[in-house]
């Protein structure tokens, strides 16, 4: 079973309780303004009374930054923010402005002297209560720490919204994402809440991102997009959580009527049907022509604008009937005009190669 990090501990501020709670605070001087915020282990943290300037640190810091629209504020990234591919949307869509500023770290690894050179207002970051503590007083920085989001609209992405929406004084905006996220919870929940189990197909979801690309057997328990719509998982009958490579034989034993395949993981699965299609064509969803495409959501941890796409086009060819009303790709487009503000967001994926489509193995 998949362990979780320590931050998970506290994935939201209704749990303050689980990191303790500390205070920790900004050298003041003369005539400044100082509030105080709560993050998300529960540390109380004084920043300025408008922050002008941030350092992101860590997976979700900067995705969520720039979900709030607040990237004009960054100051400094971390080196894997200034080559993103189309799989990291927050960045790639950012890429000039995050191309263009100094680099503050690796993966969660801080550069502290280059972050004193830039003085930002504000360090946020995924980090649990010891490690925000720890980089506080080595800067002499507030930093908030905010917890991992690993789903689309769970409690963690719902409190990460309203937290730094405090922080960066972008309440309106945090209000407006957290209804929408809450509005497609619910949408997504009264399609498909009421439909017999027996009237569902099986489902199962290859070549699943997770610490990087898989073939056929990486699948998940709990695949967001399809929790989201109460789909039949087969790997939910396993008692595990989370992504996690599968006997391929176990597949082919619980024989799925639909087959969802991840865009990252289809070089692995194609170079593996290539030496072994006779596996492929035991089984009934190959057979029938009942194979689909995911965009792979998980990069740096979750996007949550591809995972909300996912489910929605999973709607669609499970349940036809109760999404009739949805087309894919106009939802794809909506959905990342909300969060990112990116327009014509399908097209471009499907430029480089990204669609969602029924697949064929062996063309």
């Amino acid at each position: 079973m998949k362990k979780l990090p320590i931050i998970f501990l506290c994935l939201s501020l209704l749990f303050l309780s689980a990191c303790g709670t500390q205070t920790a605070g900004v050298p003041e001087a003369p005539g400044d303004a100082l509030r105080t915020v709560t993050d998300a282990c529960g540390r109380q943290v004084a920043l300025p009374e408008e922050v002008t300037s941030v350092v992101c640190v860590g997976v979700g810091a900067l995705r969520y930054t720039v979900y709030l629209q607040a990237q004009d504020l960054v100051v400094g990234v971390e080196q894997g923010e200034q080559k993103a591919t189309i799989a990291k949307p927050f960045s790639y869509f950012n890429r000039e402005l995050f191309s263009a500023l100094p680099v503050t770290g690796d993966n969660g690894t801080t550069y502290d002297e280059d972050i004193l050179r830039l003085a930002p207002d504000v360090i946020v970051a995924y980090l649990d209560a010891d490690a925000a503590d720890a980089l506080q007083s080595r800067t002499g920085i507030p930093v908030v720490a905010i917890p991992l989001n690993e789903g689309m609209f769970d409690e963690a992405a719902l409190a990460t919204l309203s937290l730094l929406g405090e922080v960066y004084h972008r309440e309106d905006r945090a209000e407006e994402l957290r209804d929408y996220l809450l509005a497609a919870r619910q949408d997504l929940d009264q399609r498909t809440r009421d439909i017999p189990e027996a009237d569902k197909p099986t489902v199962y979801v290859a070549g699943v991102s997770y610490k990087g690309a898989h073939g056929f057997e990486g699948t998940e328990a709990g695949y967001p997009p399809l929790a989201a719509i109460h789909a039949r998982n087969l790997a939910d009958r396993t008692g595990q959580s989370g992504p996690f490579s599968i006997d391929m034989e176990q597949v082919l034993l619980w024989d799925p009527d639909v087959i969802f395949l991840d865009w990252n993981g289809m070089d692995l699965i194609r170079e593996n049907h290539a030496v072994n299609p006779a596996f492929y064509e035991g089984l009934s969803a190959v057979k029938n022509g009942r194979l689909y495409a995911q965009i792979s959501f998980r990069s740096s941890a979750t996007n949550a604008e591809l995972a909300l796409a996912d489910a929605y086009y999973a709607g669609t060819v499970l349940y036809p009937e109760q999404f009739a009303d949805i087309d894919p790709a106009e939802k794809f487009d909506e959905i990342f005009q909300t969060l990112l503000g990116v327009e014509d967001a399908y097209s471009q994926y499907a430029a480089q190669g990204y669609t969602f489509t029924e697949l064929k193995l062996g063309e």
